[in-house]
C-alpha cells in the first residue's frame, strides 16, 4: 500500500511539475493543453473555495478554438481555450504584427491565450456564478477578471511570466492606435460599444492590454485572498 501511495504522489508532483512548466507556452499536443488547463482550473477553484466554502464552481474546462479565442461560456459553465494550430490565418497575423515577427507573436499568444487569460475567464466565472443577476458585458467586469488573474497567478508565484506579458503589453501598445475618442474615458467608450470592440481585435487588444499594464503596475492591490474574500463579502452587502 506505502508503494502505491508512494507511486501515485510521484505521479502527481510529476504531473504538476509538466503544468507548471509548460503553462505560459503556445502548446502543440492538445491532449497536454487540456490536461494543464483543467489542472489549472481545479487549483484555481481549491483556491475560490478556500474563500468561499458554498460556492462550487464545477467549470469544465474545454479546448475550443474560434474567433473569440479564450472566452467563459456561462450557458454551459465552461472555459474556452484555443489551440495555436487551430487558429485562423488573420488572427495570427494580428499577432505576428502587434508582437513585431512571427516569432515573438507565437510567443504572446502562449503567454496570454496559454497562459494569464485563462485565470481571467475563471475570474468572469467566479462573477456568473456567485451574482444573483446576470453580470454586464462591461469595461469593469473585464477589469476585475484582470485584477483576479493578475493576483491568482502572483499567489502562485508566476512573477516571471507576468513580467514577460508586461513587456509584451506595453511593447504591442505602441503598435496599436487608442481607439477611444478625446471626448470620453477609456471606461465609458468600452462599456457602451463592448459588442462591436469585441470584433476588432486592435480595438479589444488595447483595451485588455491596457487594463493589464494598468492593473499590473497598480501598487494597491492586495494579495489574491484579500481580494476575493472583499468581492464575496460586497456582495451580502
Amino acid at each position: 500500500m506505502l508503494r502505491a501511495y508512494l507511486f501515485f504522489a510521484v505521479l502527481y508532483c510529476s504531473f504538476t511539475a509538466s503544468a507548471q512548466k509548460n503553462w505560459f507556452t503556445v502548446y502543440t499536443d492538445t491532449v497536454q493543453l487540456l490536461a494543464d488547463a483543467k489542472w489549472v482550473t481545479k487549483q484555481f477553484e481549491a483556491d475560490i473555495a478556500q474563500n468561499n466554502p458554498k460556492l462550487t464552481m464545477g467549470v469544465a474546462t474545454v479546448v475550443n478554438t474560434t474567433p473569440y479565442l479564450i472566452f467563459y461560456d456561462d450557458r454551459n459553465n465552461s472555459a474556452n481555450l484555443p489551440n495555436w494550430s487551430e487558429v485562423i490565418a488573420p488572427q495570427k497575423q494580428f499577432f505576428y504584427q502587434v508582437a513585431g515577427s512571427e516569432a515573438n507573436g507565437k510567443e504572446v499568444f502562449g503567454l496570454f491565450f496559454n497562459g494569464f487569460y485563462l485565470a481571467h475567464e475563471l475570474g468572469h466565472a467566479v462573477q456568473e456564478l456567485s451574482s444573483t443577476t446576470k453580470p454586464a458585458l462591461s469595461f469593469q467586469n473585464e477589469y476585475f477578471a484582470n485584477q483576479v488573474a493578475m493576483l491568482w497567478w502572483r499567489k502562485h508565484n508566476r512573477q516571471a511570466e507576468l513580467e514577460r506579458c508586461y513587456n509584451y503589453a506595453k511593447k504591442m501598445l505602441t503598435t496599436i492606435p487608442s481607439p477611444v475618442p478625446a471626448n470620453t474615458t477609456e471606461e465609458a467608450f468600452f462599456t457602451a460599444n463592448y459588442e462591436k470592440a469585441s470584433q476588432d481585435p486592435y480595438v479589444y487588444g488595447y483595451m485588455q492590454f491596457r487594463q493589464f499594464i494598468k492593473v499590473y503596475e497598480d501598487k494597491n492591490l492586495p494579495d489574491f485572498d484579500t481580494f476575493v474574500k472583499a468581492y464575496f463579502a460586497g456582495l451580502k452587502k
